[in-house]
């Protein structure tokens, strides 16, 4: 009896465990984590990482990678054992559609993993993932303030779909769509509830071409790639599933965390560099690195390094991140690797580094503070409420910038918001692109950037006045007019410029009813007749530009004074001497900066000016400062190789694949004799790099091929590119120069020769063709020679007279040459 007493005892105890999971955790605290993926070799390297930072990070219960792949592709699978897997029907391509939308798979995986998985009934908590991320810390539900009915996510604020038109399509209830993704974590019956909707609203919106453009979606890419993200909001929104939002908890790699957050997730979803190393997870698309035994991603620089390398320890904080990410990947492959039986690797100071008590210290389980949880900031408000400060959280920013729609603003755009991405500015950023209808029509680079897009008033609709820079004001206008946006402050950029850190209000000391901007010492205007007629307070006009950071409020109350000051100075064309505008070319130009001036002088919005945020490529800059913008619009040279916006204006290098600007010197070839020159060309080094770097990362986005495939037949032309632009040797001299003769140019300097098997063939008829007209051409000479023999010769005047019938090609390039002005 006793035995079988205690043989009853065993059996519950076992039962126990079975029905509480690998963790032992009680009932209701059963955790299970879930990423999806497919068969392909780029999935595979992100579940070496994911699985294990997530032995690293001690994540507590079970995790799942749900695998989807076709019966065709599971035969050639070789990564079975890289995760415990649950399999899961392909929905790559529709079964009913045939549209072909990978992302898909994970409301299709995480459906048939609820409906068939064992593992799902026995589970309290989901935290859903994807393959291309980090855990640093354990991910617990209930610690992060998750309950039934209000999931955990991370901030992805460039689903403005939830502001508009497309929430208002797709969910009974607008209101409720939160702009969530990346980490989730939520209760089972919620998600039970959920992922139906979440599957059945991702087809919904992906059906749904007729809004898929930027400014409806923020997918830069207008292709509706980002219709799960809101199948998902959509989806929670049906079933009344509200987001407790936590923009700490995870973070980009490239990013700078806020003073005090800790990141327990890393997404490395974008490029990342510290340095001259950098890494994009879309180079290595096709990569087997998992199965190529010792091989490893391209080592990062030692944290030793990071710390000479950059003195600000906010800058560094983020760069440390960046190493971490890199490290734990390869420290993720260098295990499987010998897990696969590989043999064990040569030692080399890097692997030696991996295995080092230094690289576990960096690498220990992060845990959760009370900054990262927010609830610092909790803490604060009610120990200042006592002595009547209440603090405030840091409010939310939008950034905009102007452009047009050519090839010139194009590459100035890529630069922009390749530079944005790694500044760690925080909020969101929209291109205010203005555009004639038959503008539109043509244009092709709608995806280069979150855009909302305005009438051009280059040419004025009521005076015919030819005037580009007007579009700057009345985009901003027409965006406060048309767009509902929760920012509290506005950064307002040129489109050419680089950022190279956060511009923020809360740093320099932007308020409401004064904003920051930037010396503009050259607009003397200010202090002379010209204030004096164009505004009734010009004792408040202050000399700014460039970059600005201003209150909503005041922006909306500024914003039409902004324009009107803007077409009034315009008009004035009494007063466009140099003598009283500054503008060297007295040719009205820059009105639209006095226009900005004098409207805030109007309201008596004074400017707190900072020297300390935008510097000039080619200026030497000011021991100590960290400046957070380049604002490269004017011509700028190191030793004999320079840059000058303007000489490419017409040359489209956004397009052509490859195309990108000269090289500059190497840093290390620099004489070191003058600190402040050395300085000074060492920020022109950093501001023409990340423009080509920008631009070779919008190339591989638009998978371009390999530009190492060209074949020998083309070796000659190709070193020549490579000479061009190593010593900066341009033919452009002129930005209005003949058409044909600019494409033939930016096609020669620009795009690598695309060959193909058929080329030999080719060039084979081509030379037969044209030794064939030859012949042709020397046949009718003959003819035509011996026709005129004695009719006598022309004279020397004649030859003369012909010579110059084609009259104006060098005027014309002359006068093409004065029209050239920097902006």
């Amino acid at each position: 009896m006793m035995g079988g007493g205690l043989s009853s005892l065993v059996l519950l105890v076992l039962l126990g465990l079975c029905v509480n999971g690998e963790s032992g955790m009680p009932p209701g605290r059963r955790v299970h984590t879930l990423f999806s993926v497919e068969c392909q070799d780029y999935f595979d390297w992100q579940t070496v990482g994911l699985m294990h930072s997530f032995r690293k990070a001690r994540q507590p219960g079970p995790i799942t990678r749900l695998l989807s792949c076709t019966d065709e592709e599971k035969k050639k699978y070789r990564g079975m054992h890289l995760a415990p897997t649950f399999e899961v029907p392909s929905m790559s391509r529709h079964p009913k559609t045939g549209d072909w939308y990978p992302a898909i798979n994970k409301p299709a995986g995480v459906v048939h993993w609820l409906k068939h998985s064992k593992e799902a009934k026995n589970v309290d908590w989901v935290v859903i993932l994807d393959a291309d991320m980090i855990i640093r810390g354990p991910i617990v539900p209930w610690e992060l303030g998750a309950e039934k009915g209000y999931a955990v996510a991370a901030y992805y604020g460039y689903l403005i779909g939830c502001n508009n038109i497309l929430a208002q399509l797709h969910t009974k209830h607008p209101e409720f769509c939160d702009k969530v993704g990346g980490l989730l974590a939520m209760h089972i019956d919620d998600l039970r509830a959920l992922a139906p909707m979440w599957l059945s609203k991702t087809e919904e919106v992906r059906e749904d071409k007729a809004h898929w453009g930027t400014n409806i979606t923020g997918d830069i890419y207008s292709s509706g790639w980002i219709s799960e993200m809101y199948g998902y909001s959509f989806g929670a929104a049906e079933v009344g599933l509200r987001h407790k939002i936590n923009d700490n908890l995870m973070i980009y790699p490239g990013y700078i965390p806020q003073e005090g957050v800790v990141p327990i997730l890393l997404h490395y979803g974008l490029p990342f560099s510290v340095g001259n190393w950098s890494f994009s997870k879309l180079d290595h698309h096709e990569d087997g690195i998992v199965y190529d035994c010792g091989r490893l991603f391209p080592e990062p620089p030692y944290p030793k390094e990071v710390k000479l390398m950059e003195p600000d320890a906010h800058k560094r904080r983020g760069l440390f991140l960046n190493l971490e990410c890199i490290n734990t990947l390869n420290e993720g492959l260098l295990l499987q690797h010998a897990a696969n039986g590989c043999p064990k690797p040569k030692w080399s100071k890097y692997m030696s580094f991996l295995k080092s008590k230094t690289f576990a210290e960096l690498t220990r389980p992060k845990q959760l503070t009370a900054a990262t949880l927010g609830i610092e900031e909790k803490v604060q408000a009610v120990q200042q409420q006592v002595v009547d400060e209440p603090a405030k959280p840091y409010p939310k920013i939008h950034t905009l910038f102007s452009t047009e729609c050519t090839p010139y603003f194009d590459w100035q755009t890529v630069g922009l918001v390749h530079s944005f991405h790694l500044s760690g500015q925080p909020g969101n950023i929209t291109r205010l692109l203005s555009c004639t209808d038959e503008d539109l029509k043509q244009y092709t680079g709608h995806d280069l950037a979150p855009t909302h897009y305005v009438p051009s008033m280059s040419r004025h609709p009521l005076t015919g006045d030819w005037y580009p820079a007007i579009n700057k004001p009345a985009a901003v206008l027409h965006w406060l007019n048309h767009v509902d946006t929760d920012a509290e402050y506005i950064v307002i950029l040129d489109a050419d410029m680089i950022m190279r850190g956060p511009i923020t209000p809360w740093e320099f000391k932007a308020a409401r009813g004064q904003p920051v901007s930037t010396p503009y010492d050259y607009l003397i205007g200010c202090d002379n007749v010209l204030a004096k007629l164009h505004t009734s307070h010009p004792e408040a006009c202050d000399k700014v530009g460039g970059v600005i950071i201003m209150h909503i409020d005041d922006l909306r109350q500024f914003a039409l004074l902004w324009l009107h000051k803007t077409e009034e100075v315009r008009a004035d064309r009494a007063h466009y001497a140099t003598n009283i505008t500054g503008d060297i070319y007295s040719s009205g130009w820059i009105s639209e900066m006095y226009g900005y001036s004098f409207g805030a002088a109007e309201l008596k919005l004074r400017h707190r000016i900072s020297s300390e945020i935008l510097i000039y490529p080619g200026y030497t800059p000011s021991p100590g400062i960290k400046y957070r913008v380049f604002h490269y619009g004017l011509e700028f040279k190191v030793g004999n190789w320079s840059f000058d916006k303007a000489n490419w204006r017409n040359t489209d290098v956004v397009n052509r694949c490859w195309a990108q600007f000269p090289d500059p010197p190497d840093p290390s070839t620099l004489d070191q004799t003058d600190n402040n020159i050395l300085q000074r060309d060492l920020l022109s080094i950093e501001c023409i790099k990340t423009l080509n770097e920008a631009l070779r990362l919008h190339h591989v986005r638009r998978k371009c091929p390999d530009p190492n495939s060209l074949s020998n037949s083309n070796s000659d032309a190709a070193d020549e590119v490579v000479v061009s632009r190593k010593f900066g040797k341009m033919n452009v001299t002129s930005v209005l120069e003949d058409n044909h003769e600019q494409k033939n140019q930016s096609r020669e300097l620009s795009e690598p020769t695309e060959t193909d098997g058929m080329f030999s063939s080719v060039r084979f008829w081509v030379i037969a063709f044209w030794a064939f007209c030859g012949l042709g051409f020397l046949t009718v000479a003959s003819v035509l020679f011996s026709g005129r023999k004695g009719k006598g010769k022309r004279g020397k005047s004649y030859r003369v007279k012909r010579r110059n019938s084609g009259s104006g090609f060098m005027d014309v390039n002359g006068r093409d040459r004065l029209l050239q002005v920097p902006l």
